[in-house]
């Protein structure tokens, strides 16, 4: 019995003594074990501020700036890395998609980016795809990214929401837009043709006689007629009259006969009618060949040159002339780079010499070289003089679709 106990308190002994050096051990891993480290905390230096948080589109400055975006340089870091600015446009719920999102590479120094009137109409109907008249909230963002360098810095973005309210259009819907009438010989119906430029407006040009002018719009198996708003018949020469669509015909009054052009905007709800007295007539430019030898181009087509074609043989564009104007071209192709558009496309020194239309110069009158934005109305400038002949456009890669205003000298980079 004594050696059961004493066998029993043995054990005991032996289970406070391991149970002693389990508790020490624990103590002691406690005092030497590694220590967790906290993961630095970035400074992030970068703000993004808009110029306004709630905007109205501006249907009378549509080319001017209607928003504008700042931000302040990010945080820099040490080694090589470099940081650039990479900036996003889109409708709040798209989510920046690829298919819907505006975005570009911000030139070294650039802190802003502005957006016109006529951008964000265009994109909120054409590329957006949202109701028309319906106010909508935008989504600007900001990415500073480092690149260059062998560690890793992460980026810094910003995103500001800015509400905005359209600009309010009247918008007819049709599947086909015709003329007929007395003015039309006989019995005849004739169709006006979508234009090139704007698929909101229908435009023809044709003869004419003595007579009432209809225009009637089939839609959806209906046909209805676009009449002047204030039921005035009167031919408005060379004006814009406000139209509306009614049942019953109220039709144009053509005084005599002659060749008439016929532009009908259905986004704005007008139609203009050019009489002989009002044609419209193609640009026309005059320029000093090689020699001093004077030429007269009338303007229906143009070529690039310059870096996009090596300076060699210049590119002929082959330009759609518009129905509605034809000082109005459209250059659908997917060439980009450094350009400008001459008047004359043969490969000898005269295409050095050729009438071109480009950038503007600068205030000094000197040449320069400018990039067109996608979307954005640029102004356009053409002159036979050095330094206009030595100004450049780039085209920026995804421009597919020029338009060339000659008459109101603007032009017009889209990606369609």
């Amino acid at each position: 019995m004594r050696k059961m106990n004493c066998f029993m308190n043995g054990e005991k002994t032996l289970a406070l003594y391991r149970l002693c050096w389990i508790v020490l051990l624990g103590i002691g891993l406690q005092g030497c074990g590694y220590e967790i480290e906290d993961i630095e905390e970035i400074e992030e230096r970068m703000e993004l501020q808009s110029s306004a948080l709630e905007v109205t589109l501006n249907a009378d400055q549509l080319t001017a700036d209607i928003i504008t975006f700042n931000w302040t340089e990010a945080r820099s870091v040490s080694g090589e890395s470099m940081v650039s600015y990479r900036t996003k446009l889109d409708v709040l719920g798209n989510n920046f998609g690829v298919a819907t999102t505006i975005m570009s590479h911000e030139d070294e120094g650039v802190l802003t980016k502005s957006f016109s009137s006529e951008q964000l109409q265009n994109w909120a109907n054409e590329k957006w795809g949202l109701p028309v008249n319906k106010p909508f909230t935008l989504q600007f963002r900001v990415i500073a990214e480092y690149e260059g360098g062998q560690a890793f810095h992460a980026p810094e973005v910003r995103t500001v929401t800015v509400n905005v309210q359209p600009i309010r259009t009247v918008v007819f819907d049709a599947d086909k837009i015709f003329l007929t009438g007395s003015a039309i010989n006989g019995s005849a119906k004739v169709e006006l043709q979508r234009t090139v430029e704007n698929e909101n407006q229908y435009a023809v040009l044709l003869d004419l006689q003595a007579g009432s002018l209809e225009i009637p719009v089939e839609y959806e198996g209906a046909t209805n007629f676009l009449c002047p708003k204030n039921s005035d018949g009167g031919l408005h020469d060379g004006t814009a009259v406000e139209v509306n669509m009614r049942e019953q015909p109220i039709g144009w009054e053509i005084p005599q006969a002659g060749q008439y052009r016929l532009v009908v905007n259905m986004q704005k709800a007008t139609c203009t009618i050019y009489s002989p007295a009002t044609a419209l007539q193609p640009k026309v430019v005059t320029w000093n060949a090689d020699g001093g030898i004077s030429r007269t181009t009338e303007v229906n087509e143009l070529w690039m040159h310059g870096a996009i074609n090596g300076w060699a043989a210049p590119i002929k564009m082959d330009c759609s002339v518009s129905l509605a104007d034809p000082q109005v071209l459209i250059y659908q192709g997917g060439r980009t780079g450094k350009a400008k558009f001459i008047v004359y496309g043969e490969n000898d020194n005269n295409k050095n010499l050729a009438y071109a239309f480009s950038c503007p110069l600068t205030g000094s009158g000197d040449k320069q070289e400018l990039t067109l934005t996608i979307g954005k109305v640029s102004e356009l400038s053409g002159g036979m003089s050095s330094a206009q002949r030595n100004s450049y456009y780039t085209i920026p890669a995804g421009a597919n679709f020029l338009v060339f205003d000659l008459r109101n000298m603007t032009l017009l980079a889209e990606k369609r």
